[in-house]
């Protein structure tokens, strides 16, 4: 007897789920996979002009948007810009955030760590990249009456979307990097986006250039970064 396709459960409609099954040696087999092609993933400062078209960026949010969010209130907004003017707007804003934070607000054991990174307070990828994808965090909603409401688990929920994009960025053969210029609230203002929205994170995307170089990092060791309880 087949299980029906929907149910009411406290009011509510709930449909039928089904995922695939593998057996052990297949899941070991595609964890290992997974992780090997995720692993080729890295942050990339160095980007080409070349063009990406809008409906890979819209591939690229909706897959974000499946993300997990707390009681699924999906509390973000990703704003998507490829207007030449407002990116030079942005990277001017960041730029002076960022002379800021260099000269005074960054301490000098910060600075050192960043030294590998070969980064600084230029940013040309703000321009040179095709697209730049702004998540905003909701802190609060309002209902049609005008009644406000906080969302619950908003930074937790929106993290996990913004991991989900730049997964999907790598598996779309493009690249990115999490750039946060602190302060963020220059992005709210050029964007002109609402006072419940925060910019929470600020990710160009495109191809890389060619040649580009990326640090020679090494990931933590499993035993570095895991605790076992068997």
């Amino acid at each position: 007897m087949e299980s029906p396709s929907s149910i009411t459960i406290n009011g509510y409609n709930h449909v039928s789920y089904h995922s695939d099954v593998f057996s052990e040696e297949e899941l070991v087999l595609k964890s290992k996979s997974f992780y090997e092609w995720l692993d080729k993933r890295r942050s990339v400062r160095d980007f080409s002009d070349k063009h990406v078209p809008k409906e890979v960026i819209e591939n690229l949010i909706k897959s974000a948007s499946t993300a997990p969010s707390g009681a699924h209130k999906q509390p973000w907004t990703f704003c998507a810009i490829s207007n030449p003017a407002l990116k030079s707007q942005i990277r001017k804003e960041a730029e002076i955030e960022e002379k800021i934070n260099y000269g005074n607000r960054m301490s000098e054991r910060w600075k050192k760590d960043l030294e590998p990174l070969a980064t600084d307070m230029n940013k040309p990828f703000l321009e040179v990249a095709p697209w730049l994808i702004i998540a905003f965090k909701k802190a609060y909603e309002f209902e049609e009456n005008g009644d406000k409401h906080n969302n619950y688990y908003v930074n937790e929920s929106i993290g996990i979307a913004c991991g989900m994009l730049i997964s999907a960025i790598h598996n779309a053969g493009l690249v990115t990097l999490t750039h946060t210029p602190s302060p963020m609230n220059f992005l709210t203002n050029i964007l002109k986006r609402p006072a419940n929205e925060r910019a929470f994170l600020l990710l160009p995307v495109g191809y890389p250039k060619f040649p580009t170089y990326v640090p020679d990092l090494k990931r933590k060791e499993l035993d570095e970064m895991t605790v076992f309880y068997e």
